[in-house]
């Protein structure tokens, strides 16, 4: 346990959590009017038919990030805030969490999605203290699934089901990860198409995973199947339940991961770099993630066996993983 007291994060936990669901009911309430809610005044209707879709998701990105910031700010006036529409609007690029007590907020992750409104998108929510994601509150109203996990109070979905949903016991990692699992991985926005670009790096490292075991020079994975939800937080998410085994994934900033890691992490799963520590990845030790890092790798919960512990079991995998990823560059300042 941290420093802060345990009444005092309970106080947050529960702020977090109630905080979700209306920015969630704020993400939900502008799709509809966007399918046409029945229940739209003809000012709203009008509106939407004025602006179009990146117009209104834009529009939405803000007033969800304006609602979330208004009420941390009154709530809690000492804390910092860090939000993915205020930081992309400023010039520096640095990476400004710090030891002060922070919010780290994406009032809509999946932006592509819900302008297509394909339903993987939602707003993140993290508290951090001292770095550390402490409370994460992922809230995907399309789906109705609503993550939440507070330290030392386990990670749930929808408040009742504990994560991972397979438990008692919690399956050990396949003996020969990372075949047999299923692998999560987005193709990102840095799509230039130059010889050793992040986009050629990353989809030789998917071919790899998804290779037969020989193929690629010994390096095929043969993962059991490869997913894109375009949405990183919601990756993380799955990884916490256990329906993805392995997330990687360059490019993603802190406000898409820092609730998916505490929901990770109280679950029981692994996360750490992406990157592959040449050229000792074999027996390197494996470093708890860098949240500004923008390069990161899960393993979702996993419980023992007769011949290794759960954790042991997510380090053979992140080790077989690293053997088949290429390195990734998305450096920046302060991370």
């Amino acid at each position: 346990m941290t420093d802060i007291s345990r009444e005092e994060l309970d106080g947050i936990y529960a702020f977090a959590v109630q905080l979700g669901k209306d920015a969630g009911r704020m993400l939900q309430e502008a799709a509809n009017l966007r399918m046409g809610a029945a229940h739209a005044s003809r000012e709203q209707k009008e509106h939407v038919q004025k602006e179009n879709a990146v117009d209104l998701v834009t529009e939405t990105d803000e007033d969800v990030e304006a609602f979330i910031k208004t009420a941390i700010t009154q709530k809690f006036p000492s804390h910092k805030f860090v939000g993915e529409e205020s930081y992309s609007k400023g010039a520096s690029r640095d990476y400004l969490i710090d030891d002060s007590p922070t919010w780290c907020v994406d009032p809509l992750d999946g932006t592509v999605n819900y302008i297509h409104l394909f339903p993987m998108f939602c707003v993140s929510i993290a508290f951090l203290w001292k770095g550390r994601p402490l409370v994460g509150v992922i809230n995907a109203p399309f789906l109705e699934q609503f993550f939440s996990a507070c330290e030392g109070r386990g990670a749930w979905l929808n408040e009742e089901r504990r994560l991972p949903l397979v438990r008692e016991p919690v399956p050990p990692m396949p003996a020969k990860a990372p075949s047999g699992c299923i692998f999560s991985c987005e193709w990102g926005k840095d799509r230039r198409d130059s010889p050793d670009s992040n986009l050629h790096r990353k989809v030789e490292s998917f071919v790899n995973m998804a290779s037969e075991v020989g193929g690629r020079q010994g390096g095929g994975g043969m993962v059991h199947g490869i997913r894109s939800l375009g949405s990183a937080t919601l990756d993380l998410a799955y990884v916490a339940m256990g329906s993805f085994d392995i997330w990687w994934e360059g490019g993603c900033w802190e406000w898409d991961v820092a609730a998916g890691i505490a929901i990770l992490l109280e679950a029981g799963g692994l996360a750490t770099t992406a990157n592959p520590p040449y050229p000792n990845e074999e027996t390197a030790p494996i470093e708890e993630v860098r949240l500004g890092s923008r390069a990161y790798l899960a393993i979702r919960p996993a419980g023992g066996s007769p011949t290794e512990t759960g954790r042991q079991s997510q380090e053979r995998t992140v080790r077989e993983v690293w053997k088949r990823v290429r390195n990734l560059d998305y450096t920046r300042p302060g991370a």
